[in-house]
């Protein structure tokens, strides 16, 4: 039974809220909301608790953040709205009290190459500045030390006034940048494998061109038939140097084919337009697969991978060029930026100084300035994109945070917690999703939703204070004190990996010994150089033995996966159908022959408004269900396909069981096996047709884990497993931890949950601090030996918390 929703008497319950000092919500039936109402006071932090799926982002981002940022989009023009996303209405009968929302979330930063960390945050702007007032030689302005902005010269119209009016001259102009030329400022260079980009044997007619996406039966045709610059019929390895000059790697040229202006440009910079100027993660999985197979990156042998010609490189202050101080550790470029006495330039050093303190303070001190910024974890991202608004002026803003403590050490929570104090305590309204009990128990206000995940939750379980919680009957509320205790005894390990002198990023020469056979925890600070050790260098150690490394990285594949396609689950499925209705299975697969024609079995229309954002609608003909009608005139157990892919992965389980009344003939144990690996990571609430994209890291490493479960590699590698995880489901991950070493495998977990820790035969923490403070194993033993010593960070926190 559910338990009985618990709501402390305030001006919500009492029917008084005030739009002023409240954020008002009724009837929210976002996603699998049931129709609640919550009052949630301003200028305090409410946190929002709850099991995974229990509908606390649909509140938090899918209505209150949703609804804040569509009327702010409303209020700008025509033309300006054009360039932003179209965000319907959400779900729900009132929103009163609103404020303007910031999300804060653990999207990664963005898919440009030439994005880093010093360019994101403003710190790398305020370099430039102050080199080029202060550095010697002096090279110019600030664009000079900047490695977006090539140098050029040449002739160009300018408005000029002569006689009180206004004409245009043509003049001589100079632009002085920083980008080094040889690599365009990308601190890279490419390397082109020819072989994958054309057939010498083919013409182009014949399709020798095998770049994706370079079809003869288009405009592509058109453009390299009508420009004259080669015989489309002749073999590629046929053509003179003039005519493979043309193709691979002439300059932008305008052309007229067939009356129509058009521009002519070779393979090469076409691709490096259209395919290198993106982070690799950002492509389509067809087009990294290509990038991976016919292009090399090197450090660019100019400019070192500094991405900054000679002249930036040359100017120094104090002997350090905008390169080496981009290069610094920031809490070390925050001490040589201090050391820095000139009074022509004081607001601007203060200025500087407070924003790579805000790095220190926020535990990314271990960064640099020219880290890229799609290289930086959810977690890292997330706190990245916070420092934006600590020294904002701005008040009463609604800071919306998406589990902030996300790659953080217990240690570095405390700092969290400091920080979001700090913007409430400045007069925001700050509104939190979090598992974790000790951000939860800083919480002025907290909502509780569940009382389980999808269809079984959606509703308002509690709403009051911390004290109130912990004495309600609700999941959240029973397990808030839960401390997971010292084993009393651990297993004996079965031997060793072994690694020797690894020297990756800030280790120092580490050698540390990975023992088998049991469950390790890796652990220390954020940067103490946990996944530099175990990501870098156990595979190369582990020799013939099999490393399976499971991450929260982003699933590969378009929008059309789902859990079902991911995990192989929908291969029996179909054939299951196939045979119980004697037809083909691939009738059952969405993207083949079963597939609506009018969506092409996405189940959505997607429609390009051109210059205005694009725009999803339910397709009508299939309304949404993917499949063509008659295909979903057969059954399986009383359901079509259509409707198996809307169960939830429990719901899926029960019914591929046989167990569930009119469900005999769907017993299929090969989908059920699946299933219940889904289940057992805690995948329960996740519906089979879900598109992958809409996962998130946690739910996506769970993913991984259940389908690489099956797998025959001696060692697995977990990268923060708790993350997204309620109190009440780390028991179920400790247990299934203790399945995977009892069927004899080797696992590994980079951790910072004292639970994980407490549960661990063996624990390695590096340290003692991040980034060069760090690098170093300073504990390598069993978790009691960790608590007695009490020595680390580590140690100390994990004292405390199993002897609270």
């Amino acid at each position: 039974m559910s338990p009985t929703v618990n709501t402390q008497t305030t001006a919500a319950s009492a029917g008084s809220a005030d739009s002023h000092e409240y954020i008002r919500v009724k009837g929210a039936r976002e996603n699998n909301l049931k129709g609640i109402d919550v009052a949630i006071p301003k200028r305090r932090l409410t946190v929002f608790t709850g099991v995974s799926g229990s509908g606390k982002s649909s509140l938090v981002f899918g209505t209150i953040a949703a609804e804040s940022q569509r009327l702010i989009n409303e209020t700008y023009s025509s033309f300006v709205q054009g360039f932003m996303p179209t965000l319907a209405r959400p779900d729900v009968d009132l929103l009163e009290g609103l404020t303007t929302a910031i999300i804060v979330d653990q999207e990664r930063m963005g898919a440009n190459v030439r994005s880093t960390v010093g360019t994101v945050t403003d710190a790398n702007a305020m370099l430039r500045i102050l080199f080029s007032r202060l550095g010697t030689p002096h090279i110019g302005s600030a664009k000079a030390f900047s490695f977006n902005v090539a140098t050029v010269s040449g002739k160009g119209a300018v408005t000029v006034t002569k006689g009180g009016k206004e004409v245009k001259e043509r003049r001589e102009f100079s632009i002085t940048g920083g980008m080094c030329p040889t690599c365009e400022g990308l601190g890279r260079v490419s390397d082109f494998d020819f072989t994958a980009i054309y057939d010498a044997q083919k013409s182009l007619n014949d399709g020798g061109l095998i770049v994706p996406g370079y079809s003869m039966d288009g405009w592509y045709g058109r453009i390299y038939g009508g420009s004259g610059y080669f015989d489309m019929g002749k073999p590629i390895g046929q053509f003179t140097d003039q005519e493979f000059h043309d193709l691979l790697y002439r300059e932008p040229t305008k052309i007229k084919v067939e009356g129509i202006n058009l521009t002519y440009e070779g393979v090469i910079p076409r691709i490096q337009k259209s395919m290198l100027s993106k982070e690799r993660e950002s492509l389509q999985s067809h087009i990294r697969a290509f990038v991976d197979r016919a292009i090399t990156f090197t450090a660019c042998p100019d400019c070192q991978g500094t991405r900054l010609n000679q002249a930036a490189r040359s100017s120094t202050i104090n002997g350090i060029s905008i390169a080496d101080a981009c290069a610094m550790q920031i809490s070390d470029l925050a001490e040589w930026v201090r050391g820095i006495r000139d009074t022509s330039v004081a607001p601007l050093l203060t200025s500087l100084t407070e924003l790579l303190d805000s790095f220190v303070q926020i535990g990314l001190g271990y960064l640099a300035l020219e880290r890229s910024s799609s290289s930086l974890s959810g977690g890292e991202a997330q706190r990245t994109k916070m420092i934006r608004h600590l020294g904002s002026p701005l008040t009463d803003v609604t800071y919306v945070f998406d589990e902030p403590t996300v790659g953080l050490h217990p240690h570095d929570i405390q700092r969290m917690n400091e920080l979001l104090l700090q913007l409430r305590d400045k007069g925001n309204t700050v509104l939190v999703v979090e598992h974790k009990p000790e951000t939860i128990l800083i919480a002025d206000h907290v909502v509780d939703l569940g009382p389980r995940a999808g269809t079984a939750g959606g509703e308002l379980m509690y709403e009051g204070s911390v004290e109130g919680l912990r004495s309600s009957d609700t999941l959240t509320g029973r397990h808030l004190g839960d401390r997971v205790q010292l084993k009393e005894s651990v297993r004996t390990s079965t031997g060793a990996v072994e690694i020797r002198g690894a020297d990756r990023h800030n280790l120092r020469g580490v050698d540390v010994d990975v023992p088998l056979g049991v469950l390790t925890v890796v652990t220390g600070v954020a940067g103490s150089g946990k996944s530099s050790l175990i990501h870098g260098f156990l595979n190369d150690a582990a020799g013939d033995t099999q490393v399976i490394a499971i991450d929260q990285t982003a699933i590969k594949g378009s929008r059309r996966s789902n859990p079902a396609t991911y995990t192989g689950l929908l291969e029996p499925i179909r054939k299951a159908f196939a045979k119980a209705n004697g037809v083909k299975p691939a009738l059952f697969s969405a993207n083949s022959e079963g597939a609506c024609p009018t969506c092409k079995g996405a189940g959505v229309i997607y429609t390009d408004l051109a210059m205005m954002a694009g725009v999803a609608t339910e397709c009508e003909d299939c309304e949404g269900k993917r499949f063509q009608p008659a295909v979903l005139e057969y059954t399986l157990g009383t359901k079509n396909v259509s409707e198996v892919l809307g169960m939830s992965v429990a719901q899926a389980r029960e019914f591929f069981s046989g167990s569930v009344e009119g469900s005999e003939e769907a017993r299929i144990p090969a989908a059920h096996k699946i299933l219940v690996r889904l289940d057992d990571v805690g995948l329960g609430y996740i519906t089979l047709g879900q598109p992958l994209t809409t996962l998130s890291g946690g739910e996506r490493q769970r993913l991984k884990l259940a389908t690489n479960m099956a797998e025959s590699g001696g060692i697995y590698v977990l990268d923060e497993p708790t993350t997204g995880l309620h109190l009440a489901d780390v028991q179920q991950l400790l247990a299934l931890l203790d399945k995977l070493v009892d069927l004899g495998k080797s696992v590994i977990v980079i951790e910072h949950h004292q639970a994980v820790m407490a549960h661990a035969d063996w624990i390695i923490d590096l340290g003692p601090g991040a980034g060069s403070d760090g690098g170093r194993v300073v504990f390598q033993g069993t978790p009691a030996q960790l608590v007695d010593s009490a020595e680390t960070l580590t140690g100390q926190h994990l004292a405390e918390y199993v002897n609270a």
